[in-house]
């Protein structure tokens, strides 16, 4: 069960692994783009070319839907990137149902792991696999993997090495299931004040603040790179002129006397922005009407990017 590409590298595994995938569930067709055409979840187009069967319920507790699954008699559900099942699905397989989460949990339960991690500056992050209860992110862990973080790694670079890691930790987990050789290890006792959370990310959760310090930005800039892109309203004498998607940024300490938001450049290749304790240095970057591209190229047909402000 799941959507996006995330869980098209497990479902490809298992069934280059010889596993007899009883069916796909994943969501319905929805309209999207321009023309409203309906659009196939990344997990359905897998499904298609693999030949397997498909399911699309628009409710989880549809009594058609529910019936189709126990005509599957499923030994075991696997859910990667889906929505929150109730329990008549969750329960039904003989060895209940499992979830691939981008975190290591207990830690970054929620919707966006992969984000905020990077976005709070961690030096790793993971993956788990855990048994499905009533509550979210809260089943009793079967299996972790640790991935560090680099300085330079996005939500896009970690994104694609998780996927791929969590390919092996799946089967692995299957194979434990099928054998027997598992302990699932309770998420109890812990300091709820302790963890960090993970919930969705909208819009204008992606706004910078150029208060803020230099190194906290260019952890915002990669936690949301390439989507869904920090990015800044952009104004000239008070007036708001458009905005900006932000993808690259560096950060260097200084002292400086300029407002936050004020910026700088040499005209030709580089574009820095006060902050709160020195100036963060753009080097890719989305003008709203205008391509992605590096610095250097926006310059070559922005002469007046001094007259700007970033708020």
């Amino acid at each position: 069960m799941g959507t996006p590409e995330f869980a098209v590298a497990s479902l490809r595994r298992l069934v280059d692994e010889g596993y007899n995938i009883v069916a796909v569930v994943t969501t319905p067709d929805k309209p999207a783009g321009r023309g409203q055409k309906l659009h196939e979840s990344d997990v359905k187009l897998a499904a298609k070319e693999l030949r397997l069967p498909i399911l699309q319920p628009e409710r989880l507790r549809d009594e058609a839907f529910v019936e189709a699954m126990r005509e599957l008699q499923p030994d075991l559900g696997i859910v990667i990137a889906f929505r929150m099942l109730p329990e008549i699905i969750w329960a039904m397989p003989k060895y209940g149902t499992f979830n691939l989460h981008a975190s290591l949990l207990p830690q970054y339960r929620g919707a966006a792991p992969i984000n905020w991690a990077v976005i709070n500056g961690e030096q790793k992050t993971g993956i788990t696999t855990f048994l499905l209860n009533h509550e979210i992110d809260k089943g009793a862990i079967i299996g972790q993997m640790e991935m560090p973080i680099g300085e330079d790694d996005t939500v896009g670079t970690m994104y694609d090495k998780l996927m791929v890691s969590g390919c092996d930790l799946v089967v692995d987990t299957v194979e434990r299931i099928a054998a027997g050789d598992y302990t699932a290890t309770e998420q109890m006792h812990i300091d709820e004040s302790t963890l960090k959370p993970a919930p969705k990310i909208f819009k204008e959760d992606c706004r910078i603040d150029w208060s803020w310090e230099g190194r906290r930005i260019v952890n915002f800039v990669r936690g949301l790179s390439p989507y869904p892109a920090a990015w800044t309203p952009m104004f000239i004498e008070g007036k708001e002129q458009g905005s900006a998607k932000i993808f690259r940024a560096t950060f260097a300490a200084a002292q400086h006397s300029q407002s936050a938001g004020a910026v700088y450049s040499d005209g030709k290749g580089s574009l820095k922005v006060a902050c709160a304790d020195g100036w963060v240095e753009i080097h890719e970057l989305q003008v709203a009407g205008k391509r992605r591209m590096a610095t250097r190229d926006l310059l070559l047909g922005l002469r007046n990017i001094e007259d700007y402000t970033f708020a």
